[in-house]
């Protein structure tokens, strides 16, 4: 059958990215204990298309995610599956994402009781120039208590549930466990959240967060800190934004630094 997409182009663009995304399928993500995980990933993949190509072949794409979706994966194991798809659409750069919803046990903290707690999680590969960086995402919910609020009532302070979104990349030859960057930025917090709280567990986060204030910028640059500090990360980024329960608004805070370790 005629192939239109291997006809040549006239129009003298190369496209930068092209590809296929919100495609849903199951992935292994290997955890910090040596068990697995079974997650339902949400897929983004594109390659770059020369300017003498009408266009590239999506079905190839799937091909290759389908193989890869019975693998056991690490972060950096993204860049194997990568480089599959470069070389069967004969490109020259690419880019994988995969977002997922990540389960944790996590129990309470005067009762020990435990419950499954979700975190928004992605394993993002890049390669360009045969050059190829990983990127470890996660979105940590967390508590934060005002310090103006309680310094100037005279009962109570406003607090606010906030999101702690964090992106940091490292050397293929190292390993940054997804369960140990959800508890370094959870120590940035007021207090963490969880799942399941008796009323003892109420009364501990509620006093936690009241002797630990903390404004979004305490919270940013507390864990800009630690990942400074941080002996495999080199490059990263933090985003806080705590939904006001005074305000119809966010406050907000961006941080993205490149780190150059000797």
């Amino acid at each position: 059958m005629k192939d239109i997409q291997n006809l040549k182009d006239t129009r003298n663009v190369d496209i930068q990215k092209v590809g296929i995304k919100h495609l849903e399928l199951p992935l292994i993500i290997q955890r910090k204990n040596n068990s697995n995980q079974v997650v339902c990933a949400r897929a983004r993949v594109n390659v770059s298309l020369p300017k003498d190509y009408k266009g590239t072949h999506m079905s190839r794409f799937v091909e290759v995610l389908a193989e890869w979706k019975n693998k056991n994966l690490l972060g950096v194991d993204i860049k194997g599956c990568l480089e599959k798809i470069i070389k069967n659409l004969d490109a020259q750069s690419g880019e994988l994402e995969f977002n997922f919803t990540y389960f944790l046990d996590k129990k309470s903290p005067v009762t020990g009781m435990s419950a499954p707690m979700s975190y928004d999680c992605s394993f993002e590969g890049r390669i360009e120039d045969n050059d190829y960086k990983f990127i470890l995402g996660v979105v940590v919910p967390v508590t934060t208590l005002c310090p103006c609020s309680k310094e100037i009532s005279d009962n109570g302070a406003h607090n606010q549930r906030a999101f702690i979104k964090v992106k940091v990349s490292y050397d293929e030859s190292e390993q940054v466990w997804l369960e140990d960057l959800i508890e370094l930025i959870e120590s940035c917090a007021s207090c963490p959240v969880y799942p399941l709280l008796k009323r003892e567990d109420e009364k501990f986060v509620t006093e936690k967060a009241w002797d630990n204030p903390k404004f979004v910028e305490d919270v940013l640059r507390d864990a800009v800190v630690k990942l400074r500090n941080h002996p495999v990360v080199k490059e990263f980024e933090v985003e806080c934004e705590a939904f006001e329960s005074i305000h119809n608004h966010s406050a907000w805070a961006f941080q993205h630094e490149v780190k150059y370790l000797k």
